[in-house]
């Protein structure tokens, strides 16, 4: 498969969902590869019932392992999966914090080429703001490390409409290019229906390009406190105990790191989260986590579970029903005949 694709300009990737990757590790390196994503955390609370500690352990020694090919001339490479957990719901300063301190750690067991990962959410203003503060930080937490940002389009219930699903996708590449993100990990339109085909894939990818190709730069973001919150997170953590496994484990123990509907034994479950009315992820309940939610709007009490369901899909109803409604507005336009359409409808 890798025969004749590998290259300086073409690198792949090796992507999986283990909280024990040493097997993984000493494959993707006898294949003659040096890049991988994951993370103690990212790829164990969301993605099985393993020990916290016990992936980090194993994440500990996967790392040590593709350190070791730097002294080979390779480059060893490995993307944080933190700023995508749980895919959504979980609000913008905490992946943001928890992309940095999984940066931090692959950094602390001897990799110098990392990338730090953000999923898009609910609100683009606030993503732009989460995105410039992850550079941020990085910045500041990394700066002995070779570091960029990419950006995953949403990893939720995605828009079942065929211009829904591609609105959004293009709201992630401008969003990509608006925050400097040197990469974006596309979806398709079929990513509500079915595993994508390589022509779902390449048209995703000339959907990006197309959507990317009017945009550019422009650092300037809102300030709603997301650097603040993320930064705290981190210090609160990084506090704890130079050992920054250890110190990872310990910010679950004591509920200082929470991510929000996470059912993990390891996870304390006591945060929660809602969108707010211009759909913007916000905490409802931090529980011991170092930082405070805002007061809610309206004094409303505890996300139902039908609330829930709602917030779930809120990205896919909003995409699609913008999409439906411009469907309805050309189909207006396009009817030549259009008081005898509304003359036809029933009353």
């Amino acid at each position: 498969m890798l025969d004749g694709v590998t290259s300086p300009v073409f690198p792949v990737q090796v992507r999986h969902g283990s909280p024990f990757p040493q097997d993984i590790f000493r494959a993707l390196i006898a294949a003659g590869l040096h890049a991988t994503e994951g993370g103690p955390v990212s790829y164990c609370l969301p993605y099985s019932r393993a020990p916290l500690d016990a992936s980090i352990r194993s994440w500990a020694t996967s790392c040590e392992i593709l350190a070791d090919l730097a002294g080979t001339g390779a480059e060893p490479h490995l993307e944080t999966f933190g700023g995508c957990l749980m895919g959504q719901l979980c609000p913008p300063g905490l992946l943001v914090a928890m992309s940095v301190l999984e940066g931090m750690f692959f950094r602390q067991h001897g990799l110098r080429s990392v990338s730090l990962s953000y999923a898009q959410q609910t609100s683009q203003d606030q993503d732009a703001e989460a995105v410039l503060a992850l550079r941020r930080l990085a910045a500041q937490w990394l700066p002995d490390v070779e570091c960029h940002v990419v950006v995953y389009a949403y990893m939720g219930v995605y828009p079942r409409t065929s211009g829904g699903a591609t609105a959004l996708l293009a709201d992630a590449a401008r969003l990509a290019v608006r925050t400097g993100a040197a990469r974006l990990i596309v979806k398709t339109v079929a990513e509500a229906y079915r595993i994508p085909s390589i022509a779902d894939n390449v048209s995703a990818l000339e959907t990006a390009a197309a959507a990317a190709a009017g945009q550019r730069y422009a650092p300037a973001a809102g300030d709603t406190g997301i650097y603040a919150e993320a930064s705290a997170l981190i210090e609160a953590v990084a506090g704890l105990r130079a050992d920054l496994g250890r110190a990872l484990a310990d910010a679950f123990r004591s509920g200082y790191l929470d991510i929000p509907y996470c059912l993990h034994p390891d996870n304390a479950g006591r945060t929660r989260s809602y969108i707010d009315p211009a759909g913007a992820l916000r905490w409802s309940d931090t529980g011991s986590m170092p930082i405070r939610p805002a007061a809610r709007p309206g004094g409303s009490g505890e996300l139902t579970s039908d609330g829930l369901l709602a917030s779930l899909s809120y990205v896919e109803r909003k995409y699609d029903e913008a999409s439906l409604d411009e469907s309805l507005d050309k189909e207006t336009a396009d009817d030549p005949y259009p008081g005898a359409r509304a003359a036809c409808q029933p009353a």
